[in-house]
């Protein structure tokens, strides 16, 4: 059974295929994405820990936890490689990945890698808020209620006023979410875009690792 998102948002999260050989180490953000992945490609071989998504919200505690979590799961497995970009730990993940000798993601958020870093880099969209399935789903959780848009609306502008349009980058096709994105367009006064990734970068550096 897949987690919930509310599972994914709130603890760890270990989904076992019943070998120690690799240890994917997570985002809970992006796990329904790396169990598709998986599942597509018939591995066998690989395990998923997601550490909780609402780190994003606070992303100076990511590099301590995926520190220990990899300390503490490195005796059972041949290889670890962490699926977090930079995500705003302004390169200290990238750090402590070099120092214990372990790969991750490269570049600088979710939004880049499943748009393509290279592609995404040349784009230069510094006006663009970008909404992936997961965020569509948890928007009022992750992004209305913590900027305390529900308590006080009236904060929209000072919070958006420099955004001109919000991105829905997709990675499964979905009506619902499509809908769901251009409602929190509206909700935040932003143009909506709808750009159907699939799982860019993510999906390139994990057949990397397999």
């Amino acid at each position: 059974m897949l987690p919930t998102d509310l599972e994914l948002t709130s603890q760890e999260t270990t989904l076992i295929n019943g070998t120690d050989r690799i240890l994917l180490l997570a985002c809970g953000a992006l796990a329904r994405e790396i169990l598709d992945i998986i599942k597509t490609n018939g591995w066998s071989h690989m395990d998923l820990k997601c550490l909780p998504a609402i780190l994003h919200n606070t992303p100076e505690k990511i590099t301590p936890l995926v520190r220990d979590a990899v300390q503490s799961n490195r005796a059972q497995y041949d290889k670890i490689f962490v699926v977090y970009a930079d995500c705003g730990t302004g390169g200290l993940l990238e750090a402590a990945c070099a120092d214990m000798g372990i790969e991750m993601v490269a570049g600088p958020h979710c939004y880049s890698f499943f748009e393509g870093n290279e592609h995404f880099a040349e784009k230069g969209e510094v006006t663009c808020f970008y909404l992936t399935d997961f965020l569509v789903r948890q928007f009022d959780a992750f992004v209305w209620e913590p900027l305390g848009l529900d308590r006080h609306p009236d904060l929209k502008h000072m919070y958006f006023g420099n955004y001109t349009t919000l991105v829905y980058q997709s990675q499964m096709a979905s009506d619902t979410l499509i809908s769901k994105a251009k409602d929190c367009a509206d909700r935040l006064g932003l143009a909506f875009e709808h750009r159907h990734t699939g799982y860019g970068d993510l999906e390139i550096a994990l057949k990397e690792q397999a």
